[in-house]
Parts: structure tokens; C-alpha cells; sequence
């Protein structure tokens, strides 16, 4: 048992929230010294009445002294719950559009890959000179993710911000980013050192959300097993509006206290018939290089190639599917040429993988990358959006 749980991750929803009031030279409050920086005075000037008059309109004290957040990645939304009083259970303050997803369903498990971390987390850093006009940083990597993810290169910085853009963090409006900056400014001010952020990959209950996280887990064990252990945690909250206590076993997986273990059935493989693609014995791969590979027309020319191949792909998804993220990785050889396609994440459909390679592999030649002068092989990853309209 010693070596089974190596900590307690989160202590939200029992009695160890920090009651002291968070202090700061001159005995300022924490609100006071947030109101020091242009942004945050600026958003307490034109958001704090306005949201008092919503708190009151929701019958809900102001300000609350407690706050938890939770975020559904393929849902697009997050949700901000409030209370008062340890003992309380929360309540529906509000629910954000969340702009646009980084990556696809899935944890972060290297730096670089774009994708936005799963599973349970807390801010620890507010920035007031964000370069995303406000930002709220998470706990990323957390004791799971440091156990889990590339043991050199886990990646980190991932914030909560405004300027409604990202490359793996969460972004919103600068509007809601006004008022959860101040909801968690107030929070904090009260002695919440803690202020818990779940990510999960889909809103659990509902259904065209499982039909997706189903397909790309059907023949994915590993992804089944962690959104499985999240569900619980989703289900353990839906339940009593209260949160669980999240432990961490030795291997990195989480442990949901209070959870019913679900039994696992993985579903048996359907074998067929690999599809040739282009490969090469490519040697000489490098990380670092002095230029990028160019496609041809530059970088604007690639989005809108990438754009019109997620729409061609709408075809060939699975029919109860309307939205995917699929993360490939290639490598343009140093003659230009883009090869040794391979699917990192998104669609365990063998044919709609099939069908996004044989159409990447036509396209046009590259610039290759150069190091010192010369052209060498260097390896790509690219999110690619698949929506039907």
C-alpha cells in the first residue's frame, strides 16, 4: 500500500481547503495587489458590478469563496462552479465557449505536440501581463503527467487566457477571461491556494460525445483506461456537486476516491490487410535545423491546404461522427519530398487513415529543412480538422 498511492494530488471537496487569508507586503489583499497591473484594474472596473448583479440574478452570495472548473475539450465548453461554504455543494455560475482545440481527444505526453493536457489540475500562477491579454496558469505537468510523459520534454505553460487563440492551452474572450480572472482573484484573496481545474476529454452524458470518444477508443486500450478513470471522476461530481479526492498510484494512474470501478472489456481487434504506403530509410533525421521545411507559397498557402483537406475528409467519417482531430507526423526528406506518413492521434478507423494518407502523400514538394547549408530530412507533426458543416 506504501508504494501503491505516492500522494494525494488534490484535497478539493474535503475539509483541507486552506482557510488563511492570502496576505502580501504592506498588508495588501491579493485583490489590491491584482488591481496594481493595467489589465486586471481594468477588469475590475468594468466587470466586478456586473458580476455581482449576474450572482444575485443566479441567487448566489458574491463573492464566492470557493470556485472549481472544469473543461470538456471536444464539447468546446467550460463550466465554472461556485460556493461559499466547504460543506456546500456547488452550483452552475456560468458556462464559456471555449474558442478552438489544440490537438485532439487524449493526455499531453511530450512538448510539441499540441496538445491540451487531460485530467486534474490547479492554477498556480495569475498573469497579469499575459501576452493573451489575461492568463491563468495550470499545474502542468502534474505528479501523473511527470510519470507518464516524455521524461525530458513533458512540455509545460499551460494557461487559461484571453485572446481567443492558442497552441495548447485553453483560450476565451478576453470578456470571460475579465470575469474568471476576478472570480479567481476573490477565491484566492479568501484563502482558496487551490483552485481546482478538471479537463476532460467529453462531456460524459452526452451522446454524440461518447459515439466519438468510443470510436477513437475502440481499439485503444490505453486511451480507454484514462478517460475511463476521468469519467469517474466526472460522474462522482455530477452526483454530489461535491469534488473527489484524486490520488496517484506509483505508475501515474489516477485513483478516484469514493469511485465505482467500471470492468473493463476491450473490444477484440478487426484484422485486415495493411495498406502500402510510401516509406523510406530515411538517415540523417534531425531535431535542430537552421530553416524549416517550406511548403510551397509558405505557411499561409499550408493552412489553406490543411483546410481544404479536412473538408474533403467529411466524407469518410464514421456516420455518428460530425468532428475530428487527427495528428500526424511525416518527415520531408531532404529532396522535398514528404514521406513515411504515420497517424499519432485522432481515428482508429483504419480507412479513414488510409484515405488521409494516399491524399497527404500527393502533395506537392517541399522546401527541405537546412542545417549549415545543406538540405536535411526533418520530421513534421500536424493537427489536422476534419468538420462537417
Amino acid at each position: 500500500m506504501k508504494n501503491l498511492l505516492t500522494a494525494f494530488v488534490f484535497f478539493f471537496g474535503s475539509a483541507m481547503f486552506a482557510e488563511a487569508q492570502t496576505s502580501f507586503k504592506g498588508g495588501n489583499s491579493f485583490i489590491d495587489y491584482q488591481k496594481t497591473f493595467a489589465h486586471p484594474d481594468e477588469s475590475f472596473k468594468r466587470k466586478e458590478d456586473t458580476l455581482q448583479k449576474q450572482f444575485a440574478q443566479k441567487k448566489l452570495d458574491w463573492p464566492a469563496k470557493y470556485i472549481y472548473i472544469r473543461s470538456f475539450k471536444y464539447d468546446s465548453k467550460m463550466e465554472v462552479w461556485v460556493k461559499n461554504d466547504v460543506k456546500d455543494a456547488f452550483k452552475l455560475f456560468k458556462t464559456y465557449k471555449i474558442c478552438v482545440l489544440a490537438g485532439t481527444l487524449g493526455p499531453k505526453r511530450l512538448e510539441g505536440d499540441y496538445q491540451v493536457p487531460e485530467g486534474f489540475y490547479y492554477i498556480n500562477e495569475f498573469n497579469p501581463r499575459s501576452n493573451y491579454y489575461l492568463s491563468l496558469g495550470l499545474n502542468y505537468p502534474n505528479i501523473s503527467d511527470r510519470l507518464l510523459s516524455d521524461s525530458l520534454r513533458p512540455g509545460g505553460g499551460i494557461y487559461i487566457h484571453g485572446n481567443c487563440v492558442t497552441v495548447g492551452c485553453i483560450p476565451i474572450t478576453d470578456d470571460q477571461i475579465d470575469e474568471l480572472y476576478i472570480l479567481a482573484s476573490y477565491a484566492k484573496s479568501q484563502g482558496q491556494d487551490y483552485i481546482p481545474v478538471h479537463i476532460f476529454p467529453i462531456r460524459y452524458n452526452v451522446p454524440k460525445s461518447r459515439n466519438y470518444l468510443n470510436v477513437l477508443a475502440k481499439n485503444d486500450p490505453t486511451l480507454k483506461k484514462f478517460s475511463d478513470r476521468l469519467e469517474e471522476a466526472f460522474d462522482y461530481f455530477e452526483k454530489y456537486k461535491q469534488l473527489p479526492v484524486i490520488l496517484t498510484t506509483d505508475k501515474g494512474e489516477y485513483i478516484v476516491s469514493g469511485a465505482m470501478a467500471k470492468k473493463l472489456v476491450p473490444d477484440k481487434p478487426i484484422k485486415r490487410d495493411p495498406v502500402p504506403h510510401r516509406t523510406r530509410n530515411i538517415t540523417g533525421l534531425v531535431d535542430a535545423v537552421h530553416q524549416w521545411p517550406q511548403f510551397p507559397g509558405g505557411g499561409d498557402a499550408f493552412m489553406k491546404y490543411l483546410d481544404q483537406l479536412g473538408k474533403d475528409m467529411v466524407q469518410f467519417l464514421p456516420d455518428e461522427m460530425k468532428k475530428a482531430y487527427v495528428q500526424v507526423e511525416f518527415i520531408i526528406d531532404q529532396d522535398g519530398t514528404p514521406t513515411n506518413f504515420k497517424i499519432l492521434r485522432g481515428m482508429k478507423d483504419d480507412d479513414f487513415n488510409d484515405e488521409l494518407i494516399n491524399r497527404m502523400e500527393k502533395m506537392p514538394t517541399w522546401q527541405p529543412a537546412i542545417l549549415h547549408d545543406k538540405p536535411v530530412p526533418k520530421k513534421m507533426i500536424q493537427t489536422i480538422t476534419v468538420e462537417a458543416n
